[in-house]
This record gives structure tokens, sequence and C-alpha cells, in this order.
């Protein structure tokens, strides 16, 4: 992300498509392309919606180089003077999008490109690629996060990732998702977030014994002292030798700042808590006990059930693989076209009937109870409707119409999602730090109800669409079907 130019980053068929629109004179018809998703990830009840500054900075940066073109050229498919429109190409367009860190749920534009036609079509494939990815492995990081309580988590997944991109970039997202610092280093200057680790097993091998090794260490790191004790005999070896430096630390009249022990096998909850007792015993109640080991939120929940006495957890391949759940489902479908006084709805139809988008140029408005500040539901709505809070809403489910509710005045408030990211092809959005949008996230995940982060079978939030929504897509439905022959 932070070295190759990333312009000719999309499918081959995005540039085809392109040249097609060119030939047709149709390459500055004004387009509305929304960018969503249809399932939840992990079986959860919501997403995290991640990745909008490196989709800022790739927008920003699109610049077909002598060396693309000529590149282009040589594939013998395009047309020179295609290739000459597109040594001048740039965006001009505007972008909605949620802010990072937003809860998101399927079905509603996280991201609206109002833009030419070529323009909007271009950066389809990078979008997805960009916003897919991180948003799936800050869903993942809240999952955990939530599992862990108010323990921390930290994210120790570099050496699993599948990349230095996904290794930096997803480092980045687990910490917008709830983790508290990242092993990554580079990652870590890269976002501005705290870079954490302590030792490996090759330390301790390295030193003809471990108490030697774990002298040495704290002789090294007096004031963050944690001490990696499962090399040979855990219970053994590794807690009392980690006592004894301990004692020696405390001798010297040295109080760290940070200190304790770390678990990386075996039964994670019998040794953490015959290592509690054991620290306790000598004196270091405040000492950590830490756990790494292939921990997931289902592991790490069920560590807690069990009385594990962990409060710090590092989580790494599950997190940063995403482990069960390797892809997010981000899709970006034509909504709408702009014909010179009106946006013209448009909308893919589909034997399957979630895969139906829903047509025009739309926005998202947030309803909360206003006693709980908990998300009541989402409604999808036309670019042009609003809510009036001193009337009754109701609402009610696009698939089972039956199921609706009111809403009383007084007992409700809402919120617009979609804030503007470019206009006219120019960032209109000041980009705050990592550590910004984790806060954000913090607070956005505090509004939903706790049955809707349950690990399994969670309750859904509800998404909705407003009644003229509703009406526009059914009509539409209705028209396709008479037009198509029998």
């Amino acid at each position: 992300m932070h070295g190759p130019d990333l312009t000719l980053l999309t499918d081959f068929y995005q540039l085809t498509m392109m040249q097609g629109y060119y030939d047709l004179n149709s390459e500055d018809q004004i387009v509305v392309f929304d960018l969503f998703y249809r399932i939840n990830p992990h079986g959860s009840s919501f997403a995290i919606a991640a990745g909008l500054e490196q989709a800022i900075q790739y927008i920003d940066n699109i610049k077909f180089t002598k060396e693309d073109i000529t590149y282009l050229r040589k594939q013998n498919i395009f047309k020179d003077d295609f290739l000459e429109y597109l040594k001048t190409f740039k965006f001009t367009g505007d972008i909605y999008s949620v802010p990072e860190g937003t809860v998101i749920f399927p079905g509603e534009p996280i991201l609206k490109v109002v833009a030419p036609l070529c323009e909007a079509q271009l950066i389809e494939t990078a979008l997805l690629n960009i916003i897919n990815h991180q948003s799936l492995i800050a869903t993942k990081a809240a999952r955990v996060k939530w599992a862990a309580e108010d323990d921390i988590v930290l994210e120790f997944g570099l050496r699993r990732a599948q990349g230095p991109d996904a290794g930096n970039l997803g480092a980045r997202a687990a910490v917008i998702g709830g983790c508290g610092a990242t092993s990554n280093v580079l990652a870590a200057k890269m976002f501005d977030i705290p870079a954490k680790g302590t030792h490996a097993h090759s330390w301790v091998m390295s030193f003809p014994d471990e108490l030697t090794s774990f002298r040495k260490y704290a002789e090294l790191y007096p004031m963050n002292c944690l001490l990696l004790v499962d090399t040979y005999d855990t219970l053994k070896s590794g807690v009392p030798n980690a006592i004894k430096v301990f004692n020696e630390l405390k001798e010297k009249g040295i109080k760290p700042d940070f200190y304790g022990v770390r678990l990386d096998s075996g039964d994670l909850s019998y040794l953490s808590k015959k290592a509690r007792i054991m620290l306790d015993e000598a004196g270091f109640e405040d000492a950590v006990i830490s756990a790494s080991s292939d921990l997931d939120e289902y592991l790490i929940r069920d560590l807690k059930l069990q009385g594990a006495k962990i409060t710090l957890w590092g989580v790494g391949t599950n997190l940063i693989t995403s482990k069960g759940n390797p892809s997010f489902g981000g899709v970006y479908k034509l909504s709408a076209k702009y014909n010179g006084e009106k946006f013209i709805p448009k909308m893919k139809i589909s034997e399957n009937p979630e895969k139906i988008t829903n047509p025009g140029n739309k926005k998202i408005i947030r309803i909360y109870n206003k006693r709980s500040n908990k998300i009541k539901a989402d409604l999808i709505t036309l670019n042009h409707e609003q809510v009036d809070e001193t009337k009754p809403l109701v609402l009610f489910d696009p698939k089972d119409t039956w199921k609706h509710s009111t809403l009383q005045p007084g007992t409700y408030y809402t919120r617009e999602l979609l804030v503007p990211i470019f206009i006219n092809g120019k960032c209109v959005y000041d980009i705050p730090t990592t550590f910004k949008v984790k806060e954000y996230c913090d607070k956005e995940l505090s509004t939903l109800w706790p049955e809707s982060r349950r690990l399994i079978n969670p309750q859904n939030v509800f998404v909705d669409l407003s009644q003229e929504l509703y009406d526009l897509k059914q009509s539409m439905i209705k028209q396709y079907k008479i037009k198509q022959p029998i």
C-alpha cells in the first residue's frame, strides 16, 4: 500500500468496460455505485467498517504513468484514443462513506460513489480489496475483544499473515476493532500504534539455563519484565525461576511498571490458576499472567468461563488470517444514473432473492433508542428523504412486511451515517489517527445490545427500507418481470 502505484490494482474487465464506455461517449455519464456486503462474517450480527484511510490514499493517487500506458498498449486490445484519455485520467467525483470504525449491517451502502462512469468503474476492485480485508479483520478483533471482556488483547499475527500488506493493514484493522497494541513494528510506526512484545523460547534456549536467561532479560528490561515460562516445565521450572528473578528485582529496590509471566502452551486454564497461586503466595499479586497459543474468541471465552487467571491475551494466527471466515463479502453495484435532471434508479434482478439490489441514490439513517442509546434499527432511504423525529416512525421488515413496529416521538433519535469523503475529486474528510478510530469504534460497539454481540446465534439488528424505497424496488421488479418474454 505504501510502495508501488496502485492505479493498475484493478480487474482487467474494468479497463475493457471503460474503453467501451469511452467508445460510446458515455465515460462522463454520472452514476451512483454502492459498496455493501450481504452476510455478516463469523456468524456475527454486525461488522466493523475499516480501510477508509487507505481507500482515500488510493483515490488521491490514481494516475496512469507512462509505464502503465506502455504496458496496456502491449495488450493489443486498447485503442490509441482511449490510451490518450487515460494519460490525463483522475478521479473527479464524490464519495460518501460511513466513518471508519462504524458498526455496519448487511445490505447497507457503507460507501457510495457518485462519479463519471469510467471513474466509478475503475475504482471498484481496489476499493473492495482495501475495505473487505480490513473490515474482516476489524470485525474478528471486535469479537475477540468482546470475549476477553476488560482484559487487554494484543495482535501477534505478522508471521502468519498472507504477506506484508496483510500483516501491516491487518494489524491496523485489529487495533481499530479492539486490540491495544501489535507486535508488528512496521505497522506500529506506520499507524502510530503501540508496539509490544517480550522474548521467544529461543532467548531462553540460547543461555545455559532458564534462570540465567530470565536474569539477563530482567537486567536489560527491569521496568517491563514479562517472562516466557513454558520452554521446559511451566510449573516446576518456569514460574519458580520467574519468581526468583522478581524477588531479586525487589531486593534491588526495583518496582517494575509491568511484569509477569507468559504462557504459550499446555492447558492454559489449569496452568494460569496454578501460576496465580504461586505468584500470589510469593507476594506478587500484581504480576500479570499473559497467554498466547492459537487463541481465538471461542477459546478465550471458554477459558474465561473456566476461571483462567489470564488478563493479557496475545492473539495471532486466528486473528490476522480471520480463521473460519477467510473473506468479507463486500460487493459494488450500480444503483442509479443521472439523466441531467434526476437520478434514474438501477437495479440488479436475480433468481437469488438476497442478490436483488436496492435501487436509487440512497443513504442510511440509524435509529437509536433514546433511553438506552442502543441501536433500534437502520433505515435505508432514498437520498431526499428525511425522518421527522417529532412524528411516529413506522418500521417494517422488507422481507416479511407484516412484521412492523411504530416508534413514538420522544422514544428515538436518528443519525445519518454517510459523510462526505470526496467532493469534486477533492478529499474533504479529516482523517483521524488509528487510535482515534479505535476510540470511535469502542463507542460504536457500545451501542449494540448485548444480545447482538453473542458469539453464537446473536440477535440480528433490523435493517429496514423506507416505504418509498420499498415501493420503488417492488415496482421495478414488477416492471422487469412484465418485460421479460415467457
